[in-house]
């Protein structure tokens, strides 16, 4: 009983830390000792056994995606890629389609491989210029990069993205996994999302909603008006933004379909990993080559890249030692067994395990590196599909993952637009973790059918 309600003091204490914004490295610790402590576990051998076999696996295993996907979107920042990228978007689409828009320019570049963080940065501006044109709330402008980032882009058959290269290694599949259901789930995301996002927009503008940036009035109509005069003439094609020469778009979106291209097509003569390894370090090579004249600092552009995905990846290690302690508690055998075992289709339990997991650690990637670990055997043992598993899992990280406490959702919304979450998270939980989950739900269901 003490050790059920130490793992679920843990959980809790682990997304109250983290929400509070205290490092996720350090309340991973002090959750993991008191999950082992209660759990009746030697605090030194959770410490440093399980809690750094965890870390330090998942490091071992993922350290080389993280760090060269860093340092891909690091490139594609410092030649000015993202930029064109973003800002051919925004000349194609204008205003009038402002939401759609910022959408389609974040899941371009996420789903050809460039670091959310990077899209964020790069995307946010052109949103903020899209948005006071055509006179929208702005605080529905974190809800379209989220949207945009981390969900059908992420969980997509083929996203060179780390949720969707997780489960190549213990389903032993590739990226491509979970053939025409995997792909009309993205598809249903993206299409319905899309229309719920512009609805709930059109709603808030015919409440009287107008574009103000945060902490600053409303601007009324008349104001509204002439903001947007004074922005039509960057809505016209350009090859500068903010006063500065952009790379062409063809040579900027060309190094995203090559990582596309070919983690998919070298997946079927070596492993995932590789595979990834392989195209995002071509995609790097094509993109300096393409944009030699753009790219000023290139060793810096390395350095800060490798930075980052140091702390990136720490940090999911981190969540993923506290699984591995919280994984040697009767009770939380006690949990898996009881969702193994539930009624109805094998692949909800697995469902629930993995959304749940992610859920708790406010981690996509973290919380499949502590779910998959345990669950795949159990799984691949009954016999199952290991493309459904696969698409299943993929899908299930990227519903209840993105809770107020996760990481790249309070980037976004704080760092980034200067938002709160009162003002901004309820787009995004509709969008991020209703609607995902509820897709979940009928691809469990799809799959057990066929």
């Amino acid at each position: 009983m003490l050790g059920m309600l130490g793992l679920i003091a843990s959980l809790i204490l682990l997304m109250y830390l983290t929400m509070k914004g205290i490092n996720i490295i350090v309340a991973a610790i002090i959750s993991a000792v008191v999950v082992a402590i209660t759990g009746g576990l030697n605090l030194e051998t959770a410490l440093t056994d399980h809690y750094m076999t965890g870390f330090t696996g998942y490091f071992k295993s993922w350290f080389l995606i993280f760090l060269l996907g860093a340092i891909f979107g690091k490139i594609m920042q410092e030649t000015k890629a993202a930029d064109s990228i973003a800002n051919w978007v925004k000349n194609t689409l204008g205003p009038s389609r402002a939401v759609f828009a910022v959408v389609a320019a974040a899941a371009l570049m996420t789903y050809g491989g460039v670091s959310l963080f990077v899209v964020g940065f790069a995307v946010y501006p052109i949103a903020v210029s899209l948005f006071k044109v055509a006179n929208l709330p702005h605080r529905f402008i974190p809800a379209a990069l989220v949207f945009g980032s981390i969900s059908f882009t992420m969980t997509a058959p083929g996203s060179p993205e780390i949720q969707n290269l997780i489960p190549t290694e213990y389903f032993g599949t590739k990226p491509t996994a979970g053939g025409i259901i995997g792909v009309l789930m993205a598809l249903i995301i993206m299409v319905v999302g899309g229309l719920m996002l512009g609805r709930m927009v059109k709603k808030a503008v015919a409440n009287g909603e107008t574009f103000s940036l945060p902490n600053q009035p409303t601007a009324s109509n008349e104001t509204a008006s002439a903001l947007a005069a004074e922005e039509l003439e960057a809505q016209k094609p350009s090859s500068t933004a903010k006063g500065q020469e952009l790379p062409n778009v063809v040579f900027a979106v060309l190094p995203l379909i090559s990582v596309i291209v070919m983690l998919n097509t070298f997946s079927n003569f070596t492993s995932s990993t590789g595979a990834a390894l392989i195209s995002l370090g071509s995609g790097i090579l094509l993109a300096c080559v393409l944009m030699f004249k753009f790219l000023q600092e290139f060793w810096a552009a390395l350095a800060k890249g490798a930075q980052d995905a140091l702390v990136a990846a720490a940090n999911t290690c981190a969540v993923v030692g506290f699984g591995s302690v919280a994984a040697q508690v009767a009770a939380f055998n006690t949990v898996v067994d009881g969702l193994v075992n539930l009624p109805g289709p094998p692949l909800m339990g697995l469902a629930i395990a993995v959304t749940l997991i992610c859920g708790i650690t406010g981690s996509a990637s973290g919380g499949l590196g502590i779910a998959l670990p345990i669950l795949s055997p159990m799984y691949m043992a009954q016999g199952l599909d290991p493309g459904a598993m696969h698409r299943i899992s993929a899908l299930a990280s990227g519903g209840l993952d993105s809770l107020p406490h996760n990481g790249y959702v309070v980037t976004t919304i704080r760092a980034i637009c200067g938002e709160t979450h009162k003002r901004a998270y309820g787009p995004i939980f509709m969008l991020s973790v209703v609607m995902p989950t509820i897709v979940l739900a009928l691809a469990v269901l799809l799959y057990s059918i066929f």
